[in-house]
């Protein structure tokens, strides 16, 4: 069984607390209900604020149903603007985790693979899940819920039955908690990945709670189910070999981009060392993948004493793949619009791509040089492929505000 540090992360009553938050409420004290007015009593209310929940108003029910002895506001749904929102928080992930680390389940909750990233960050897997929850928190005004677990079957079962009632919204289950846990849910149904359909199989087979799933062995819910008789078992007994990185969040907007929290405070003058280290791993991805940039977007957060931070973008003269044309531009960028104030948040964002096919050479440069230069970036592609991350790296990454070394051990693209 993998033994991996994964989060379920869920934005509490998403849709109702993002109109809420759009007009200056607050969701756990305004009654809303998220429906289209124009259909009538008959309407469906698509989401309800937790001050709604809590005077017994579901989710998916109907206007006509809501008592009548209950004053509530009624918001349209506006779908831009839940996007809007969640694409805020999946950034904010990334800030967090790389994109290979994050598997967006659906608008509102999403799974985050920190294994990697806890010794880096010096924290456990409950104080970064706290710290990711704060941000959101910080930066969108939304109150979110998470589920730890060893793997995404167990956390994803953790958020469901308790994040949400415990004091900090937080629930850990470990392969200790299956038996105790995992075992005792009922009905079937609202254990994750069982529908309706198949709990009224297994009742027909003597089965109402998870624990009763092992009355059989796996070979007969194979005969009876197929593959999914054979994940059924696996699941009842906490077991989920899905490896995030393996179900990928892939932006509708076609872009390479990295993002970093930085854990002490960086000045205009040393950041530039984060931001060249930066500059290099995006453009080897342009190289791995064989495109060219031709658009660099760059952002700075600073610290949460102060607040705020900015995100420019700078059109490129010419397509490229060298990590020097796209520190250049976000030096400049940087220059131009930074605050002498403590920062905390470095990101780079390279997008209008394409394929690297032909070159748009720049006049003033000699063919010869601009040859050589790629030779000696293809060559140190390679090496970096052979021997790992930290085979080759510029003698800034020995300075002491210096993190390429050790985000390449952590994240995993090390090789002794």
């Amino acid at each position: 069984m993998i033994e991996r540090n994964i989060l379920c992360i869920d934005l509490k009553s998403f849709f109702a607390s993002c109109e809420c938050i759009d007009m200056g409420l607050d969701p756990f004290t305004t009654p809303l209900v998220v429906a289209d007015p124009s259909r009538g009593g008959g309407a469906i209310t698509l989401a309800v604020t937790p001050k709604m929940k809590e005077l017994g108003v579901p989710s998916r029910g109907r206007v006509f149903e809501i008592p009548k002895d209950i004053k509530y506001i009624t918001a349209t749904p506006r779908m831009s603007l839940y996007v809007r929102k969640s694409k805020e928080i999946i950034n904010i992930f990334l800030d967090f985790v790389s994109i290979e680390d994050l598997h967006v389940y659906s608008i509102d909750e999403s799974f985050l693979d920190v294994t990697d990233y806890l010794k880096m960050y010096k924290m456990t897997d409950t104080e970064l899940a706290k710290k990711i929850m704060e941000t959101i928190k910080e930066r969108t005004g939304l109150t979110s819920t998470c589920g730890i677990g060893p793997n995404m079957l167990l956390a994803k079962v953790a958020l469901d039955t308790e994040s949400k009632s415990a004091k900090d919204n937080i629930a850990k289950w470990t392969y200790n908690d299956v038996k105790t846990k995992l075992w005792e849910i009922t009905p079937l149904d609202k254990m994750w990945s069982i529908g309706s359909r198949t709990m009224k199989k297994l009742n027909n087979l003597g089965i109402y709670k998870v624990g009763d799933i092992n009355k059989y062995t796996i070979e007969f819910y194979k005969k009876r189910f197929g593959i999914l008789g054979e994940e059924l078992w696996m699941h009842a007994n906490g077991i989920d070999n899905t490896i995030i990185s393996d179900n990928k969040y892939v932006p509708k907007s076609k872009s390479y981009g990295l993002s970093q929290i930085l854990f002490k405070d960086y000045n205009t003058v040393n950041v530039s060392i984060i931001i060249r280290e930066m500059a290099s791993t995006v453009a080897k991805r342009l190289r791995g993948n064989n495109k060219l940039t031709s658009l660099v977007s760059f952002g700075i957060g600073y610290s949460k004493a102060v607040g705020g931070g900015f995100h420019h973008s700078r059109k490129l003269s010419a397509a490229t793949d060298k990590e020097e044309d796209i520190y250049e531009a976000c030096l400049y960028l940087l220059n131009n619009y930074a605050e002498d104030l403590p920062i905390r948040r470095v990101s780079i964002s390279l997008g209008k791509l394409e394929s690297n096919t032909y070159k748009q050479l720049n006049l003033f440069e000699e063919f010869e040089k601009e040859e050589e230069k790629r030779k000696v970036l293809k060559v140190k592609d390679e090496i970096e492929r052979k021997y790992g991350t930290n085979a080759l790296l510029p003698a800034s990454s020995l300075l002491k505000d210096s993190t390429i070394r050790y985000r390449n051990e952590t994240i995993g693209g090390h090789k002794k």
